[in-house]
């Protein structure tokens, strides 16, 4: 099983999460972070530390943000590691 990380994420990009990553399972594009499904190995210390709320376990993605499921799957195949803190996009 995995952790997602859904809309909230996007135009935000907070990065709190990713220094609490024990595996370094996080991902990022310019406008999102993504989690790499076989990479995370469901600790859920992101959880917590996402101030959007946008990280869930994938059994327990809303409805409506189903598609992040796959989209976050596809997107780490493509992008760069992240495992620093860096400043988001948007302001909390």
């Amino acid at each position: 099983m995995t952790h997602v990380v859904t809309q909230p994420c996007f135009g935000c990009k907070y990065t709190d999460c990713v220094v609490v990553c024990p595996v370094e399972c996080f991902y990022e594009d310019e406008k999102m972070l993504y989690i790499h499904p076989e990479e995370c190995i469901d600790c859920e210390a992101c959880v917590p530390e996402c101030p959007v709320e946008a990280i869930f376990h994938e059994d327990n993605v809303p409805e409506d943000w189903q598609e992040y499921i796959a989209m976050n799957a596809e997107k780490c195949d493509d992008l760069e590691v992240i495992t620093e803190k860096k400043e988001p996009l948007a302001e909390e």
